[in-house]
């Protein structure tokens, strides 16, 4: 393959910052090489294997979690209330939609950002783009906007204690079905979607009571009381990811440990470039973003390099294309897979395509824009007689107003009592729950509609 850890950077590279000290930065990544590894192989092939099973038409993928990860809003309940929105919709879309679900968090690790420009200008003043917190802080100074190699280490060590602390969820009790109505968060309580998701509680509580009179119990089913739940990131930050890659003791093979999935974005999947460089020597699984400008002819070489035995799980396409130009593009680029037998897994990013500015001056996604992007993923997936395989969303649990509509409501004047977000505005737990119930429409639809799905269960 003549690929190494270090081979991308021979290549053209986007959205990499000029450190000022290169000295510091080769300090920091030496220190990072000798730290213990995030994940371990054997997890990201165990995802790698349920992901085969979306790409199959047998599972669906649900990632979310932070547009990017910060120092300041780094607290166990910060964490705990992510987790827990993404159990409530996998719950949603695995009794509502009646699949599996794969869980995966945009989570210890998502910390870097693209952004559209080096600089930014405020007042006359030019100052370089802030690009998540890995990199630089957001106030706007030199000295905070200087690109500092010594936050990859504390972000290491944030991701360390998250991974940490979602471990314990997943497994210790806290992810048990029989918990499902202690999931539901309080200023939810009330909603719509709230009261939706109390009353599919009620009925999962039901179950639960039918199956343990016929003895399938906690102790004797431990999938009842247990989870896997997975972590993401975008890789952008090569020498962080470089840092954090190792040779897998029990095959010999290269894996990424700072997360079981990496994607590469829309910004940076240059044929060419250091991204998809770096991105094809590991065997983690991959997603790839595809936005308006893909074309046919580069989406296969993508492919091609990334997923050269063209593996099931191996490699995520997730969609972001905004909610007017789904039907212009998505249906092409399916069409294009099915032609060459390439096999996938389709995911809806409805986020990044669908962003404004609001009249306030905030940056923010109407909820009806994000609801018509995964419905036309669905829409489009039911004509072509695909899997429409996951979504990908920026959520939080928190209480925030960052995205306008919704059952609740929230609009532009709204925006600024609750917009804590350090990049790109989140579906808050009350958006993300009403989503989930769109999506698991969509699934059902899919499911007892589409004859190759059908044949597949």
């Amino acid at each position: 393959m003549n690929w190494n850890p270090a081979s991308w950077r021979t290549r053209p590279v986007a959205q990499i910052p000029v450190y000022p000290d290169p000295e510091a930065l080769t300090r920091a990544e030496t220190k990072l090489k000798s730290y213990p590894p995030l994940v371990f192989a054997g997890e990201a092939r165990n995802l790698k294997r349920s992901l085969a099973e979306v790409a199959e038409g047998r599972a669906f993928l649900m990632q979310g979690g932070d547009c990017a990860e910060s120092f300041a809003e780094f607290h166990p309940g910060n964490i705990r209330d992510t987790f827990r929105v993404i159990l409530q919709m996998a719950v949603v879309l695995t009794f509502a939609g009646a699949m599996p679900v794969v869980k995966v968090g945009r989570i210890a690790g998502q910390f870097a950002k693209p952004r559209s420009g080096d600089t930014e200008v405020v007042n006359g003043v030019e100052l370089p783009s802030y690009r998540g917190d890995i990199i630089n802080a957001s106030p706007f100074d030199a000295a905070s906007r200087a690109p500092d190699p010594d936050r990859m280490i504390q972000s290491y060590a944030q991701a360390a204690s998250t991974l940490n602390l979602l471990r314990a969820f997943a497994q210790g009790g806290y992810a048990d079905l029989h918990n499902v109505h202690r999931w539901n968060l309080g200023f939810i309580a009330g909603s719509p979607s709230g009261e939706k998701y109390r009353a599919l509680a009620g009925r999962i509580s039901e179950t639960l009571e039918f199956m343990e009179a016929c003895g399938i119990t906690p102790e004797s089913t431990p999938q009842l009381r247990t989870t896997d739940f997975y972590t993401s990131h975008e890789a952008l930050l090569l020498g962080y990811e470089q840092a954090m890659t190792r040779i897998d003791s029990t095959t010999g093979d290269w894996y990424d440990t700072s997360a079981h999935l990496l994607w590469i974005g829309d910004r940076t999947r240059q044929l060419d470039g250091a991204h998809i460089e770096f991105a094809r020597g590991i065997n983690n699984p991959l997603a790839v973003k595809c936005g308006p400008s893909l074309s046919n002819d580069d989406l296969i070489r993508i492919c091609d390099v990334l997923n050269p035995a063209n593996e099931a799980g191996r490699l995520t396409l997730i969609a972001r294309f905004g909610a007017d130009k789904v039907e212009e593009h998505l249906p092409r680029l399916i069409r294009t897979i099915k032609r060459e037998g390439r096999k996938v897994v389709w995911s809806c990013d409805p986020m990044h395509g669908n962003t404004i500015k609001s009249s306030s001056g905030y940056k923010t996604r109407p909820f009806d824009r994000v609801l018509k992007e995964v419905e036309n993923f669905f829409v489009v997936h039911r004509a072509e007689g695909t899997h429409a395989g996951g979504v990908h969303l920026e959520l939080t649990g928190q209480n925030v107003t960052e995205c306008t509509g919704g059952a609740s409501a929230i609009t532009d004047a709204d925006l600024s009592s609750r917009y804590h977000t350090h990049c790109d505005p989140r579906l808050n737990a009350n958006q993300a729950l009403e989503l989930a119930f769109v999506v698991a429409e969509g699934i059902r639809a899919e499911r007892f509609k589409n004859p190759r799905i059908i044949a597949a269960q």
